[in-house]
């Protein structure tokens, strides 16, 4: 294991901000593999999942089982780590511009298309080496003017040329859930089966440029562009990226820890980074559903939540979710979902502003547009 400290532009003078990367197996042999935890600093349970899975690649480092790269980054966001407001940790957004540390990653295929466009072929695995050192040299070039947006290059700029990219997170009070690219809903199921998810949610676009989507859509939008003169298949879906939502905030333990690392070790020996005798695939617990299906139970009004349902719970459309109490005059609203489908996440805090989202259910008769995440 090669341990790096990367320093990032100091937010003021006589601070120092610095990123861990850990790197595993040989660059430039085999696949490599990106993975990154808590980009939001505060859901800290994929922080010890990648503590567990730092033990277990190093295991596999000293057996000679590594067959490509693993790079590794323990806290992807030191910059959040830091944040503390009358006692409160805050982690999702920077507080000096309110910015989501998971938003506005730059998109890199339209600074490579004019390049790549005379250079590809018929040869999908030409065309694959010559898009990724493209898409290499243009997030080496990116700039930064504040500390968040250096943040974002230096993570993208370890990423982008990574065969699997793993965006560690967690959500409020939720059931193992993820994120992924639909071309890329196969893996993104066999990735979910290993974890024991019970949501695998699928966009080719779900807005605001999030960290998984900038480093696997340059490939896609690519392909769209190239496909027409350059000969069918032959631009490969080259990235594989998803966010992975290790249950909810309060979901730590060591054994938690140890099974999510080594379901996630599992995943990479079955995609080629590593020695795969004795792993088994699983039986998946859900099949994937459109993001765009998801639908989102948000408080109309301010008051006491109060839920029927808990996370992981199969509901019917129609189903009582919450209840939204007002404390002034006792009245109780009570909000009902419209699809059917699993509750994979609610919120942890039980008092509702208006326009607060109380929780999300996978389904599939829903088809939102615009911006599918939460902000």
């Amino acid at each position: 294991m090669q341990v790096e400290y990367m320093e990032l532009m100091a937010p003021a003078p006589g601070h120092s901000v610095r990123l861990q990367v850990l790197r595993f197996g040989q660059p430039g042999q085999g696949p490599k593999a990106y993975i990154q935890a808590a980009l939001h600093a505060d859901e800290v349970p994929a922080m010890l999942a990648a503590l567990e899975l730092k033990k277990l690649l190093l295991q596999a480092e000293s057996s000679n089982e590594l067959l490509g790269e693993v790079v590794l980054v323990p806290y992807a966001n030191p910059l959040g780590l830091s944040q503390h407001l009358h006692g409160q940790h805050h982690g999702r957004f920077a507080l000096n511009d309110g910015m989501n540390f998971n938003r506005g990653y730059p998109e890199l295929a339209p600074a490579v298309l004019e390049q790549v466009r005379t250079l590809v072929s018929a040869d999908a695995q030409a065309n694959q080496r010559i898009i990724r050192t493209a898409l290499k040299e243009a997030a080496d070039k990116l700039g930064a003017t504040s500390s968040v947006q250096d943040l974002k290059r230096r993570l993208l700029q370890l990423a982008i040329d990574a065969d699997i990219v793993l965006d560690l997170h967690c959500d409020s009070d939720a059931v193992m859930h993820l994120y992924s690219m639909t071309a890329h809903a196969g893996i993104a199921q066999e990735l979910g089966a290993q974890l024991g998810a019970h949501a695998v949610l699928l966009a080719s676009e779900s807005g605001d440029s999030p960290f998984d989507e900038a480093c696997s859509r340059p490939w896609l939008d690519l392909q769209r562009q190239l496909i027409p003169q350059s000969g069918s298949q032959s631009i490969p879906l080259a990235c594989f990226a998803a966010t992975v939502e290790l249950r909810g905030e309060a979901d730590v333990s060591h054994t938690l820890a140890q099974q999510d690392a080594l379901a996630l070790m599992n995943f990479l020996r079955l995609r080629g980074l590593a020695s795969a005798q004795a792993v088994q695939e699983k039986q998946a617990l859900c099949d994937p559903t459109p993001l765009s299906g998801s639908e989102p139970i948000t408080a109309p009004c301010a008051g006491v939540i109060v839920f029927h349902r808990q996370s992981g719970e199969r509901v019917s459309a129609g189903d009582a979710i919450a209840d939204i109490v007002n404390p002034d005059t006792g009245d109780v609203l009570t909000l009902h979902c419209k699809s059917a489908g699993v509750m994979y996440a609610r919120c942890s805090t039980r008092w509702a502003h208006a326009g607060k989202r109380l929780a999300k259910i996978a389904g599939t008769s829903l088809a939102r547009t615009g911006k599918l995440l939460s902000p």
